[in-house]
């Protein structure tokens, strides 16, 4: 796993996210951020996709449950979207689930609501099957990995 090189990709995006929130401000509903940030990737013609859907795969079958990702932008970055008061490990938990489900690399987890907004940035490495800090350092989920339920 190339930490320096997510760290490259993932940059910007976080830029985005602040682009948005120093924009629309604190304290609005989450759907007024992600519009806002659709609408930002739209102007800085950066690939994103909002609300893609997958299906867990169980023993090589696709199953009928569905989860919709916020957003995905870039080389499979998934955006977890939230207007909270504080993040918590159900948060990180809906995160990390989604990045063990699709295997993807980069996971973003960012609240726009509270005053000072939170931007928590990891990695997956799918090889080990474990989830990584931005700076590289191995997180133990265990105590935050927790069931999901498709909507």
């Amino acid at each position: 796993m190339n930490i320096k090189l997510m760290q490259e990709l993932i940059y910007p995006v976080v830029g985005i996210l602040y682009d948005v929130r120093n924009e629309l401000g604190p304290g609005l509903n989450e759907s007024v951020y992600q519009e806002g940030l659709e609408l930002e990737f739209k102007h800085q013609n950066v690939p994103y996709e909002r609300e893609k859907v997958f299906h867990p795969i169980y023993r090589g079958v696709q199953m009928e449950s569905v989860f919709r990702l916020d957003f995905t932008c870039i080389d499979n970055i998934i955006i977890e979207c939230k207007a909270v008061s504080k993040l918590n490990n159900e948060h990180r938990s809906q995160l990390f689930n989604y990045m063990h489900l699709t295997k993807y690399r980069m996971g973003i987890l960012v609240n726009f609501a509270p005053a000072y907004m939170e931007v928590e940035r990891y990695f997956y490495d799918p090889d080990k099957d474990e989830i990584v800090t931005y700076k590289g350092e191995k997180l133990n989920t265990t105590n935050i990995l927790k069931p999901l339920e498709g909507y």
